[in-house]
């Protein structure tokens, strides 16, 4: 199958995949329907074996490393670092709800850069939903941060995102340039959600707590020291060409040994929680969106992608990047622009801006924000007004300053 009616097909299929992802009708899992659209893609010639092999070996290890760090981020929560770090966030408030939002900011950066966005969506936000009613405060303000930090606050590791993860292994940057380049961009990004957050959410800010004393939990000092050194290893092993994976896998380990005499280790639940559902999804999307781009989005993005690596080429890309995460989705928009951008590091940064700050505009452009309004309880949900009310007005001004901070720092730091 060749030509438009290729083209329409692969666009239904991800469509109807996408749409899957979003509802998921009874809680089944995304590769309910991605799988199907996969084989099916395949089966109609659309996308060729061979190409499909490539494109599952060249995804292969980034998913690998997205598998063991979700199992690395269940076993932290299960040794309370989490709840830990939630509690001493609610101590060094003070009762200040002010105080209590920049402490959950900063944490929430914190958990995104070193854990991925996917553990301070499903790991921290129920912590704040503890925290918040532990101190009597209104608690939408630190919930929207969950969600902010968790696509905006994943610019700085490779590690912090599977977009970072696929454009790192396009950029051909090492780990350390890579972070040198984003840290700027995520540092200011950071303080500028944090602000945002502070004047839109100025009236919920305004009611003290109810309950400013809560108490405070044990340090899990083992599982806080295995934490830091993976952290650290993520850096050691990239720098000399291995898959970060094993030191998620390291942690993993660390963290199960002390669990080994008291008979704690299930593994049926360490499978649930590598999440193999959405590992197939993300498999099996690669495959999909190939079909897509290699009959026509593909051509259709290469004239709009600049080839300029100065700021306005760059702030062009990120915006098209935006813009596409929101219409498509963050991860079937980065697969498709990624190709058209490897081996140029500058612009397959812009990417990243623009696929991690862009999300934050509406529901659709992250599964992570549509886990984040899945998890909340009822009283909790967001209101879809005040959501993408929030999103428009920050997110524009967010992917300029992040744009001036990324030429700025290859201005200093060179772009390879």
């Amino acid at each position: 199958m060749h030509g438009a009616v290729a083209e329409v097909v692969a666009f239904v299929l991800l469509a109807a995949t996408l749409a899957f992802a979003v509802v998921r009708p009874r809680g089944l899992s995304e590769a309910v329907a991605a799988v199907p659209a996969a084989v099916l893609v395949v089966a109609l010639g659309i996308v060729p074996l061979d190409a499909a092999g490539d494109a599952l070996r060249r995804i292969g290890p980034t998913v690998g490393f997205l598998a063991a760090i979700l199992v690395f981020g269940h076993l932290c929560a299960e040794a309370d670092v989490f709840t830990y770090l939630g509690g001493r966030a609610a101590t060094l408030s003070k009762g200040s709800p002010h105080r209590l939002l920049a402490l959950i900011v900063a944490l929430a950066a914190a958990v995104t850069a070193t854990l991925t966005l996917d553990a301070t969506v499903v790991l921290l936000t129920p912590v704040v939903l503890t925290t918040t009613a532990a101190l009597g405060v209104i608690r939408r303000p630190q919930l929207y941060a969950c969600t902010r930090l968790a696509n905006s606050g994943s610019l700085l590791l490779p590690v912090s995102n599977l977009t970072n993860l696929l454009a790192f292994s396009a950029s051909g940057l090492s780990f350390g340039r890579f972070t040198g380049l984003m840290v700027l961009p995520w540092v200011l990004v950071c303080v500028a959600e944090w602000l945002g957050l502070r004047t839109f959410f100025r009236r919920d800010l305004a009611r003290p707590a109810a309950n400013p004393r809560p108490p405070v939990p044990a340090a899990p000092r083992y599982a806080l020291s295995v934490l830091a050194v993976t952290v650290g290893l993520f850096v050691l092993t990239s720098s000399v060409g291995v898959s970060p994976a094993f030191a998620a896998l390291a942690g993993c380990v660390a963290l199960l040994v002390p669990r080994v005499r008291s008979h704690g280790i299930q593994p049926v639940q360490l499978v649930r929680e590598a999440s193999p559902g959405f590992v197939l999804f993300v498999f099996s999307l690669s495959v999909v969106v190939d079909g897509v781009t290699r009959h026509g989005l593909g051509g259709a993005l290469s004239h709009l992608v600049p080839s300029t690596t100065s700021f306005a080429g760059l702030l062009a890309l990120a915006a098209l990047a935006a813009v596409l995460a929101n219409v498509l989705n963050n991860l079937p928009a980065t697969l498709a622009l990624l190709p058209l951008v490897a081996g140029t590091p500058a612009l397959t940064l812009a990417v990243l801006l623009g696929v991690n700050i862009g999300p934050n505009a509406a529901y659709p452009g992250s599964l992570a924000t549509l886990l984040w309004r899945r998890l909340l309880p009822a009283d909790d949900k967001p209101d879809a007004a005040q959501f993408h009310r929030l999103g428009l007005l920050t997110v524009p001004p967010l992917i300029v300053l992040a744009t001036g901070a990324l030429w700025a720092a290859l201005q200093v730091l060179g772009p390879s």
